[in-house]
């Protein structure tokens, strides 16, 4: 195999959610300088949400009028969005506008819209053009796009985002029945400055987001790339042979030409009940992984203190690639592994949000053991689920460029679903509570 290529896929994936990523690692930075102040991530949640507007056309255009969509033209259009809106982030981000008597951070928010689209249209346009390239080079597409979310939070920490001291402050309370007056020692919780701007982290996104380009473009025309495509497989330029290359799935060497189709569905090597299993897994994984589990992040990791937030935030991003890098020596398609994968993934993440209903005092919270533990629940409950997306992915791949295209419908499909559940739970009906990180007394 092609070591460039490898190289490319991994950057290509890499744009697929990285300006998303780094907008969320930025908040602790963004937040106390904007007017909406720490209801931004609720607002943001929406913006995402209604950026599912974007998979929702591509998706429905491969199913009404397959192959009148041109997919390479969409990908260059969508990256080109996500660079020149991440530039302009970084000059417009403070900016205010009044609205209805009141400041809005209205540039903000529209070009986090424009994020949102991109990255979600991402889900239904990247991972089938993959199909160009042979499997192997799928898995490091999933590597690409752990890394997204690692490289902006690594970013992040040598910014020193979200650093906390406890400041001492003192507070003089006077008596005024018997004239006299006392003095209590109080801590304050005090954000420190970060290392540089957040200027400067949104132009790092947008030089990623154009390295992405980069990396599309010589996957489409460098050389060595062109004879790593599957063998036979032809560049059709007509719109016929475009809809033929589309609706074609995988050609399994190892099964005979004549077994039966057990469904309708790609190459039919799964019954629908089977497709039905996949694709509820699929939903399911991506609505805790993406959504539910990061949402109560800061509750369940919080408690055990600054240290224990930022190592599990930042293990959690290492173990998405990894879990990736694991799959691309140890490929496995059994559906009965991507269950377990499945159960023991999903009873860590009840474990982690049992903590942070808890909070802020959860199980342990004085003892160091309690933040070692909490690190290693969310390592192993990311490893686990990343590896059960990349096991999905390859099975889907095997079923054709269709079969891919509703691979990312499902992806976004769970992450809505998660997103509708959450946003209330955490931002309406205010059910998780942070507590003080400088005051907070547990027994």
């Amino acid at each position: 195999m092609s070591l460039l290529t490898h190289l490319l896929a991994c950057l290509f994936g890499m744009g697929s959610w990285v300006s998303i990523n780094g907008l969320w690692v930025e908040l602790p930075l963004i937040v106390p300088q904007i007017p909406e102040g720490w209801y931004l991530p609720s607002y943001l949640s929406v913006l995402i949400q209604m950026a599912n507007i974007g998979p929702l056309f591509v998706t429905l255009m491969h199913r009404f009028r397959p192959g009148a969509l041109n997919e390479a033209a969409v990908i260059y259009l969508i990256i080109g969005v996500g660079t020149m809106a991440t530039f302009l982030m970084g000059f417009f981000w403070k900016e205010t506008v009044v609205v209805g008597g009141v400041s809005r951070s209205v540039a903000l928010l529209v070009l986090t819209f424009f994020l949102a689209t991109v990255d979600c249209t991402s889900s239904v346009t990247f991972l089938p053009f993959m199909m160009h390239l042979k499997t192997q080079y799928l898995t490091t597409y999933y590597i690409g796009e752990g890394v997204s979310g690692l490289l902006p939070a690594l970013v992040a920490l040598i910014q020193g985002v979200g650093v906390v001291h406890c400041i001492n402050s003192t507070q003089s309370l006077n008596h005024t029945v018997n004239s006299s007056s006392s003095v209590t020692l109080d801590l304050r919780a005090e954000y420190q400055p970060a290392n540089f701007s957040a200027e400067v982290f949104f132009f790092f996104l947008s030089a990623m987001m154009l390295v992405c380009l980069l990396a599309f473009l010589m996957l489409n025309y460098h050389p060595s790339v062109a004879r790593e495509h599957p063998d036979g497989r032809v560049k059709e330029k007509s719109q016929r042979n475009r809809k033929w290359v589309e609706e074609k799935p995988m050609i399994d060497p190892l099964r005979p030409e004549n077994t039966k189709r057990r469904s309708g569905f790609g190459a039919g090597s799964y019954s629908w009940a089977q497709v039905v299993y996949i694709f509820v897994v699929l939903a399911w994984v991506n609505a805790l992984t993406n959504v539910v589990l990061p949402s109560v992040q800061s509750y369940s990791c919080l408690p055990y203190g600054n240290n224990a937030y930022h190592l599990s935030a930042t293990m959690a991003a290492v173990a998405n690639p990894l879990a990736c890098l694991i799959a691309m020596f140890f490929p496995i398609r059994s559906l009965l592994v991507m269950g377990a994968l499945t159960v023991t993934g999903s009873g860590v993440g009840v474990y982690i949000i049992a903590m942070a209903v808890l909070s802020p005092c959860p199980l342990l919270v004085n003892e160091t053991s309690g933040g070692v533990i909490m690190v290693l629940a969310w390592i192993l409950f990311i490893l686990t689920l990343s590896y059960v997306k990349v096991i999905i992915g390859v099975i889907l791949r095997d079923e054709g460029h269709s079969a891919l295209v509703w691979c990312g419908a499902g992806v976004q499909l769970g992450s809505l679903l998660g997103a509708v559940t959450m946003i209330p739970v955490v931002n309406v009906y205010n059910f998780f509570s942070s507590g003080d990180p400088c005051n907070t007394k547990c027994p």
